[in-house]
């Protein structure tokens, strides 16, 4: 296999008993053709058989250790201050990367020397890499970020230099702390989207998206809150209040629906409507699913959804993932 060569990527990889998923993580960075990678995990005390996955590909990393920390913000503070890459990422340890993505993203840094990050397109997956539903996005800027346009986090590498300037992971976040990194980041530089698939994002029962689904609305809240406090977001916030409230009231539900709250995710559509009725138009299978949950009608969506789910999955299929290994 012939490697794409250039600048130093570092990629860390918080992890805490994720020993199911653990190794096909580690595989999809050491199987990417593209040199050099500077790969580190920090491992937060797992007890579940972690370690053993990890200790088979020491030689093959560049710094492992294991042991309490305060969360998931401080284990990746913690690789992004040891990296020494010029781009640095992390990869959950129950997320993958695709063929190919991490020549893709020093490429598209590469063209756009004045972009702080690139995102590319991303598969939502269930634990068993079964295809959920393709996440295509768009060109975004800041004041999407605010308005809660949220990116798939394996699919987003960042430049250092940008990184430094902004700062690291706000450890007050447990949730929405890769959204509000970006936020930062857009205020400071551009970013840029690669149209092309570049990792998959694990969806299970003890991934924080489903097990505390709930509780991302009040942090999205608060970061909004801060925002509108902020010298150098608040000119931003009160120019697009309607857009950025409409948006967040969305993600909200979105949010309380995959808790089962269908009766709140409503309440939060009719606030986005309120506001901005095209932000919800956007989302209108969303309401659908709301609205007939609320009505006792769930078997109807869930047929729906899995009908959606196979286009969406021959649409997949139908692009390339990402440039494929030689």
């Amino acid at each position: 296999m012939n490697a794409t060569v250039g600048p130093l990527v570092s990629i860390i990889t918080p992890s805490f008993n994720q020993a199911a998923y653990l190794e096909v993580c580690i595989q999809s960075v050491l199987g990417q053709d593209y040199q050099p990678i500077e790969f580190s995990i920090f491992d937060g005390g797992s007890t579940d058989g972690s370690l053993q996955i990890i200790e088979r590909y020491q030689p093959k990393l560049a710094h492992w250790e294991s042991g309490p920390d305060l969360g998931q913000a401080d284990a990746i503070n913690k690789g992004l201050t040891r990296a020494s890459g010029e781009i640095v990422a992390w990869l959950n340890s129950d997320d993958v990367y695709l063929p190919g993505a991490v020549a893709e993203a020093v490429d598209a840094l590469a063209g756009h020397p004045e972009a702080a990050m690139v995102y590319g397109d991303g598969l939502m997956v269930d634990s068993d890499l079964r295809l959920l539903d393709p996440h295509r996005y768009r060109q975004l800027d800041l004041i999407d970020l605010l308005a809660f346009e949220v990116l798939l986090q394996p699919a987003v590498f960042m430049r250092r230099s940008a990184l430094e300037q902004v700062g690291l992971l706000d450890k007050r976040y447990h949730l929405v702390l890769d959204h509000e990194l970006w936020v930062r980041l857009a205020a400071d530089s551009p970013i840029v989207h690669v149209p092309r698939f570049w990792a998959l994002e694990r969806t299970h029962g003890a991934a924080k998206t489903i097990a505390r689904a709930a509780e991302f609305a009040d942090e999205a809240r608060l970061l909004l809150d801060r925002a509108g406090r902020s010298p150098q977001l608040q000119p931003v916030y009160q120019s697009h209040q309607r857009r950025i409230e409409a948006g967040y009231n969305v993600f909200a539900a979105r949010r309380w629906i995959d808790a089962g709250g269908h009766r709140r995710a409503v309440r939060h559509l009719w606030r986005a409507w309120r506001l901005q009725p095209r932000t919800v138009l956007r989302y209108w299978y969303k309401v659908v699913q709301a609205v007939f949950s609320t009505l006792g009608l769930a078997p109807v969506f869930e047929w729906y959804q899995r009908m959606r789910r196979q286009v969406q999955y021959r649409g997949a299929r139908a692009q390339p993932a990402a440039k494929p290994s030689e």
